[in-house]
């Protein structure tokens, strides 16, 4: 619930540090939790951190699906970053993703 609240504000210092929070009390982050983050780093204009936590993700073993990638492109648009907007394309494309 907290990760929504900070998406919807575009908290995003507030959902990477609950991420990490629930890193170190080895709670587990899921693919919600993440999606959330992401889109909270993009909507503040946070395209590297947005990409880090993409990053982060498979480092974590956590499933990315179609949201996933969604927020992270849109963030890569805000920050101008085309061509890692296009890059998340070409590996979505060759993704098997979740609904």
């Amino acid at each position: 619930a907290s990760m929504t609240i900070c998406r919807k504000v575009s908290a995003w210092d507030q959902a990477v540090h609950i991420l990490r929070e629930m890193a170190e009390s080895r709670v587990e982050r899921d693919t919600i939790t993440y999606n959330a983050a992401v889109s909270a780093c993009g909507k503040s204009e946070q395209w590297l951190q947005a990409l880090q936590l993409f990053l982060d993700m498979a480092e974590c073993r956590v499933t990315r699906d179609i949201i996933t990638y969604s927020a992270a492109v849109c963030a890569c648009d805000k920050g101008d970053q085309w061509v890692q907007a296009l890059q998340l394309f070409r590996d979505m494309s060759f993704s098997r993703l979740e609904k």
